[in-house]
């Protein structure tokens, strides 16, 4: 009896009825770039974008795991790319590195890393942990989960920043690894890591530093002279970090670096196994194929900005944020959370729900994210932002007058990151 397709057509669609109902389909998405939108969209202007979507797409259908036979241009960009990030990370001679495929990847592979190390250095670890402070990103618990460690993540952030004192009273004969993040997500300020450098350092541990966001924006900040805490391989007792490449690295989705300070720990990364008709199967992260596509992006991207490109960007993105800054500081009840160092920051109000405004400014067009802790709106700033500054802070300052004068109240949306 033939078989009745009801989803899975048994004729093809011509090319013009696909377009067409990829068009249908996108009809309610926003813009990715559009400037109205503040949440998780780097921008850096439509010749980059033209440089990362030509280069991702040249090499479209080519698979990373044949980089040594089939694509030897892709280990040639990896090399380069991990090498221009280890140089900007102030890495020391034989450091190394490699791209995965984004950041939480490159953090599940960092504690897989570090739980392999400590089996040779930290042996009394019987039941191994992982210290990570309290805005630490959530693939630190992801990451144990999948491998069997365990995840003390600390209760406050005074200051916004990590709780050292607390991961110093956290440490015990099980723990393997400290994470800081430079900066973290939900509130943009870096954490104190000179000072979680020395308490790895006194215990002997692994240092993570979570660079997803920060790795390509906070060198930059300090070159342009605004103090930040020292987060990279400058403190001896950092033992790796992850910077996204698809972030204010600007390439296409899909890539991070994972950077080791010495070589000698990729064995600890790479999975290996060759039991099994085909012969050896080794890779340095969870992926198998891979798309060729951004690790050719972030390749084309770095050297067509080069260094000087991205400090231009960079200083661009702190002279909108400050206006930001000067804009709700003159908001009554409003205020920026901390004093943040990066391309993103939080702000809320001691005196009016900040969910409420958030609500207001929603239905205004406005795209941004929310924070519970403390209870905030999280602006992620690219360069096109410059041009609707003004036209933000106008509609911010009546959504908070209307917020505080009892005519809206909010809906309670609690704050949600999923994939």
């Amino acid at each position: 009896m033939p078989k009745t397709n009801r989803t899975f057509a048994a004729k093809g669609e011509s090319w013009a009825e696909v377009e067409a109902a990829l068009d249908e389909a996108r009809a309610g998405d926003k813009l990715w770039n559009d400037p109205r939108n503040l949440r998780a969209a780097y921008d850096a202007g439509d010749d980059v974008i033209r440089v990362a979507t030509e280069a991702f797409n040249r090499h479209l259908g080519d698979n990373v795991i044949f980089n040594t036979s089939s694509y030897p241009s892709l280990r040639r960009y990896e090399d380069d790319v991990v090498a221009m990030v280890l140089e900007l990370m102030n890495a020391p001679e034989g450091a190394s590195g490699s791209i995965t495929t984004g950041g939480t990847e490159s953090i599940v592979v960092a504690v897989k890393a570090a739980r392999e190390w400590a089996r040779e250095h930290r042996p009394q670890a019987t039941a191994p942990e992982i210290i990570v402070p309290r805005t630490g990103h959530p693939a630190f618990n992801r990451a144990a989960d999948m491998l069997g460690l365990k995840v003390v993540r600390l209760a406050e952030s005074p200051a916004f920043r990590a709780d050292v004192a607390a991961m110093a009273r956290a440490v015990t004969e099980n723990t393997v690894m400290l994470v800081g993040s430079a900066p973290p997500y939900p509130l943009g300020v870096v954490d104190p890591l000179p000072e979680i450098a020395a308490l790895a350092e006194a215990h002997g541990l692994w240092l993570h530093v979570d660079a997803c966001l920060g790795g390509f924006v906070l060198p930059f900040v300090q070159d342009l002279g605004h103090a930040v805490p020292t987060f990279d391989f400058s403190l001896a007792p950092v033992t790796s970090i992850s910077a996204d490449l698809h972030k204010y690295g600007y390439s296409g989705r899909g890539a991070s670096a994972l950077l080791l300070r010495d070589r000698a720990y990729a064995r600890y990364q790479r999975f290996e196994f060759d039991d099994w008709p085909a012969g050896l199967y080794s890779t340095m992260g969870l992926a198998g194929s891979r798309n060729g596509g951004p690790v050719a992006s972030a390749w084309a991207v770095m050297r067509y900005l080069g260094y000087d490109g991205y400090r231009e960007r960079v200083e661009k993105i702190l002279a909108i944020k400050q206006r930001f800054f000067d804009g709700i500081d003159a908001i009554e009840g409003l205020c920026v959370w901390g004093a943040p160092e990066g391309g993103h920051f939080s702000f809320g109000s001691p005196e009016i729900d900040i969910f409420a405004v958030a609500d207001v400014m929603a239905e205004r067009g406005w795209l941004c994210a929310r924070a519970r802790e403390p209870k905030a709106l999280v602006l992620i700033l690219n360069i096109q932002h410059a041009a609707i500054v003004e036209a933000y802070l106008a509609d911010l300052a009546e959504a908070a007058a209307a917020v505080r004068a009892g005519q809206v109240e909010s809906r309670g949306d609690e704050p949600i990151y999923i994939g």
